[in-house]
Formats: C-alpha cells, structure tokens, sequence
C-alpha cells in the first residue's frame, strides 16, 4: 500500500509548524528569514531556491507504507521549506521517477516544484521512454528535460526542442556527473542553445569552476548541481571535527550546509540538488537556502576547512 493523501498532508501540517529557520540544532539560527534564497533561470523571469532534491538511489524503492514513509516525509520538507524547488528525477534511477510523481499526487503538489527527468535512451527509443516517464510521474508535462550523460545527445536534443515547442517541456538541457566529461559538456554549450547544464560540482571536485561554470554564465545557461557531498566523501573527510564556530557568520549550522553554501554562493551556479531518503538531513539540506551567502574570502574559508 502507498501513502495516501491524508497521511501526506497530516506530515506536512506537522512540518508546517516548524519555525522558518530552523535547521538540525535545537534552536532556530541566525537564517530566520521568510523565504529562501532563489536564482533567476537566465533569460527569463523565473526563480528557483538554490537548493533542491535530486532522487538518484534514495527515491528507489517500493510501494509499501513502509518503505515510502521516510520519503513522504522528505518530500514535506521539500513543499514546505523550499516551495517551487527543483525536483530532478530520471528513468535510469529504478522507480525513482514512479515514487516522485506518487508523492507528488499524494500531496496534490505537481505545481508546486520545478519537476526536472531526463531522456537516458538512444533517439530511436526516446520518444517511448518520455512517454513512461510522464505516465510515472502523473503529468502531461514536465518543467525541464535533459539528456542524461550526453547519451546520443544531438539526435536527442532535436527531440527535446520538439517537445519543447510541443509544451511537453519548459526548458531543456544536458547532464553528466564526472569532471572527464565537463569538457565535452563545454563544446556543447558552445555549440548548441540550452536552457540548461547538469554537473558534477563541489568542494572535493572544483574543475567546473576553471571553463565551465563561467561558460554557463557567459551564455546564459542555468545550472543544476549534482553530487555536491561527492557521493558522502566529504563527510567522511571532516568525520568527527566540530563545525567551526565561524560558521554562524554565513548562517550555517552544520558541515553540509557549509558544504551546500560554498555551491551556491557561486554566481553561476542555479541550484544544488542533493538527494537524500531522511527527512532530517533534507531539512539540514534546505537550511542552506536561508540566510547570509558566503563571499569570496568566506569560500576560501571553507575550502581550506576541508584541506
């Protein structure tokens, strides 16, 4: 059985109490300011919160109450906290997409996030995958479509801008997340029009920060940032070391919102969309959208806490 309506709802009432900064500590921080931080889509009026909620593994799982409690919760926090954010999914992620667009409908929310999928099949097999992906996530239409991984990327960008002009899609783009990919990702985004780039950006891989994230800017492209706790390596690197107490001055409770912030407060960066299936790290997660952004000294800072 899945989780219905009124168990969602009955959890999002329960987070809605939360005051607007509190993050993981006991008592609200510094951020206690009514909305989060957002960056304009470039060429458009449009604004998303810098952080958002990638679903690759942790939104992979079954339809039991059971299994999809901690993810309902998750997805509270997201509506609540962070309302309009990037939610990106894909059909490579095993029921990921299924889970997202249940949950979704459970809590009546579709137009409530910035719903992100991905086309992961060659061309010929593409137009049947966007079909199922839309069927998965209970829409006739999803806010950004990219080709994931550079996977038959110009037959598949053709089709993209197809649906594209079909309303299918509001914006389209191409992802990857290895930095031996970032240059093959700048030709094309010298090469081709884009709304959108995925990669691969944070303190233990910072490439992006030598060609392509000031390529993005210059073009005008908006940019989605994945693994940016490297796949959990950058707790492990400061595992048991205390946040520093000069954390507080940007706002920041905990080494992932020092670690998410360090993403964001780059000028070119749109959002960072960390996954996670515990509803107490996504509410840490979103507390890096709130409050003071570190300048660059501030970065410095904490890139050389990590060293």
């Amino acid at each position: 059985m899945s989780i219905d309506r009124r168990t969602f709802l009955g959890i999002s009432a329960s987070l809605a109490a939360l005051p607007a900064g509190l993050t993981l500590g006991n008592t609200a921080s510094a951020a206690t300011v009514d909305a989060p931080m957002r960056r304009k889509i470039p060429g458009s009026t449009v604004q998303l919160p810098v952080i958002g909620m990638g679903t690759a593994r942790t939104f992979n799982t079954g339809k039991s109450t059971e299994e999809r409690a901690p993810l309902t919760e998750v997805m509270a926090v997201l509506l609540q906290r962070l309302p309009s954010a990037v939610v990106d999914t894909a059909p490579s992620y095993g029921s990921a997409e299924a889970v997202t667009g249940d949950l979704l409908q459970a809590a009546d929310a579709r137009r409530r996030v910035f719903l992100a999928t991905k086309i992961s099949a060659n061309a010929a097999s593409a137009p049947a995958q966007f079909a199922s992906s839309l069927s998965d996530l209970h829409t006739d239409a999803v806010d950004l479509l990219q080709v994931h991984n550079l996977i038959d990327w110009r037959d598949n960008l053709k089709l993209l801008r197809q649906w594209k002009e079909q309303r299918k899609t509001r914006y389209i783009g191409i992802t990857h997340y290895r930095e031996d990919a970032q240059d093959a990702v700048a030709q094309i985004v010298r090469a081709e029009r884009l709304d959108f780039v995925q990669i691969n950006y944070s303190l233990g891989e910072r490439g992006a920060e030598r060609v392509l994230l000031p390529l993005c800017q210059e073009r005008g492209v908006a940019v989605l940032i994945n693994r940016p706790f490297q796949d959990g390596r950058l707790f492990a690197a400061v595992k048991g070391k205390p946040v520093p107490d000069w954390a507080a001055e940007v706002d920041c409770e905990s080494w992932g919102q020092l670690f998410l912030k360090f993403i964001v407060s780059h000028p070119a960066v749109t959002a960072a969309i960390p996954a996670t299936s515990n509803p107490h790290n996504m509410l840490d997660n979103a507390g890096a959208a709130f409050g003071r952004m570190p300048d660059t000294p501030e970065r410095a800072r904490i890139a050389a806490a990590l060293a």
